[in-house]
Parts: C-alpha cells; structure tokens; sequence
C-alpha cells in the first residue's frame, strides 16, 4: 500500500508522518503541495506544521494548493485521508470536515502526551483499535481548540463521527472534549494531536498512534482482497 504525505511550505512532520507510514508497513509517497498529482496513492496525510505561515486562517491558504484540488475529488471518491493537527484545519478549511479550528481558550501554545479515548472504530483511521480504548500521543497546537454550532455537533454525536475525545482537562477548550472527528462515510479523519509522534518505543510517549497507520493499512488490504 502506498500512502502520500504532502509537503505544504511550513510542513512540520511531514517527514515524521513518513516515517510512521514506513513503520506501518506501507511505503510512504512525497506529495508536493504545487503538484495537482496524488501518484496514485492509496490514501493520503495531511501533516501537522504551519502551511504557508498560517496567514489568514490556519489551513486556509493550503486549501486552495493545486494538490488540493486531487485531495478533495479523491476524498468525495472513497480516498482515506488523515489531517492531523494543521492537516485538520487544511480539511476544515477544504469543508470535508464541519466546524473549525479556533485559538486555545488559555492563549497559550500547548505541548504536551495527551490521553484520548477511541470514540468510534467505524473509520478507515481506526478500525485496529477497541472500542473505548484509551491512547497517549503528543499534543501541540496554539490553536487547536474545535468549534461548531450545536446542530452540528449533535450530528456529529448522533451518527458517531466524533472520533477521538480528550480524557483529563480539556487541553485548548474544543467543545465537548472533541480532539477528532470524521465524515459521513469514514474515510475522511481530522484529529489535533500527533499519532505520528508515538509509533516506536524511545521516541515519544509509546506507540499508541501506530494504530492509525495500521487501521488504514488494514482497511487498504481489505479492500484489495475484496
């Protein structure tokens, strides 16, 4: 399977995104922002950084990259893609994801191993994990605090799209705990803390986030079987 990691100009952990894509047992793909081209790619990682120095919006000048444009259509088609932490914001900003991506409510930048709870297995990201399973990776993000309107966020809870949850004090006041989220069919998940940062033991808090790599690895497999 091979996964595509874009580099956007400010990409932080693109090449730690590689490397767990490697660590997986896939074969991690170079994306080039400028490059309306995802080289046919099995799925898709929109890597944590500050694409295009966050001006305006986080995440708002990258959606509009000509690679993008592949992103979105291949999305729409089934295509499983991962926004982590300014990958979220890009897929907020691109509207395959609702609500939005707001500074912390304390102002401050938070960096820290943060606990999450798997809320939902039902998606292409994380169908290796149990139901419930709680998991440590990193966290850092100034504004990673998600909003929407109630209407939304009680979609989101009813049809089970909301992901992952942070356990503990809420670390940059996302409504209702919300650290991840999914849409509608599955394929698509945002999430603010780095899995790609806890993926071998020594190097970060374990290797919790392993099993994001491993779900669409999985889910990748499968549907070649099938």
């Amino acid at each position: 399977m091979r996964i595509g990691v874009v580099t956007f100009p400010g990409s932080l952990d693109d090449g730690d995104a590689r490397r767990a894509v490697r660590l997986a047992g896939a074969e991690p793909v170079a994306l080039w922002h400028a490059d309306a081209d995802l080289r046919g790619v099995d799925a898709v990682v929109l890597p944590g950084g500050f694409s295009y120095g966050d001006y305006l919006r986080c995440g708002a000048i990258a959606s509009f990259a000509p690679v993008m444009g592949e992103v979105v259509d291949g999305a729409r088609r089934g295509l499983p893609v991962l926004g982590i932490c300014n990958g979220f914001q890009v897929l907020c900003e691109s509207h395959l994801l609702p609500g939005a991506l707001v500074r912390n409510d304390h102002q401050k930048f938070v960096c820290k191993d943060q606990r999450l709870r798997v809320e939902s297995t039902a998606t292409a990201w994380t169908s290796a994990f149990a139901a419930g399973a709680e998991i440590t990776v990193p966290l850092k993000n100034g504004e990673g605090g998600f909003v929407a309107d109630d209407e939304t966020l009680d979609r989101l809870e009813g049809e089970g799209r909301v992901v992952f949850r942070y356990l503990g004090a809420n670390p940059n006041g996302s409504l209702r705990g919300i650290a991840g989220i999914a849409n509608e069919r599955g394929n698509v998940v945002g999430l603010m803390p780095h899995p790609e940062h806890a993926v071998e033991e020594g190097y970060g808090p374990g290797t919790d986030g392993l099993g994001l790599f491993a779900s669409v690895l999985g889910a990748g497999l499968a549907a070649v079987g099938a």
